[in-house]
């Protein structure tokens, strides 16, 4: 599988995992602290090729994924949930631990975030199935952005991660309407 944009990653273990298991090129942050240089090196890369961010589902991978996508509009997203990305044998979680099969999944689901697309989802239809608050909001939330691809988010940023991936409200509710199902099949 060959990848046309240009990958920002964490560090080098990442670029060696991705690249076991695709054919591209990547960009190291070298951890958080993205200074301007990476920065310039990542828009010129955009401008060329595009990128796509694909960071730890961590706190530090968050950070970098916002630090990058704010410096540079039009970038594309890649997710692994925490779960792909846990160690087997330690406590680590990272893309370096994520198996080839599972990378190229989050490589061929992509999303590129806007702020334009106005969804027809609603705070009610995230109340209505769980979502927020009660005993298994969090659990649904995990399993939705992990089923979505778009990563796990809090109860308060669900909606807009959701309308910035343009996720329809038929795609929505048969997701959720799986979850549900799957909890009452358990």
């Amino acid at each position: 599988m060959k990848i046309k944009e240009i990958i920002v990653v964490e560090g080098k273990d990442d670029t060696a995992k991705i690249k076991q298991a695709v054919d591209a090129d990547t960009i190291e942050t070298n951890g958080s602290a993205v200074n301007t240089t990476i920065i310039d090196q990542i828009k010129h890369a955009n401008d060329i090729r595009g990128i796509i961010i694909f960071t730890d589902p961590d706190y530090p991978g968050q950070r970098i994924r916002h630090i990058v996508s704010n410096a540079v509009p039009g970038c594309k997203h890649a997710f692994l949930s925490k779960d792909e990305a846990k160690a087997k044998h330690d406590k680590g979680i990272g893309i370096e631990h994520a198996t080839k099969e599972t990378i190229k999944k989050a490589l061929s689901n992509v999303y590129e975030l806007t702020e334009e697309y106005k969804s027809e989802l609603t705070r009610e239809d995230l109340l209505n199935y769980g979502l927020l608050g009660g005993e298994k909001a969090r659990a649904r939330r995990e399993k939705l952005g992990r089923e979505l691809r778009i990563g796990y988010t809090n109860g308060k940023q669900l909606l807009k991660r959701l309308n910035m991936f343009k996720i329809t409200k038929e795609t929505f509710t048969e997701t959720v309407n799986k979850i549900v199902q799957e909890e009452k099949d358990e």
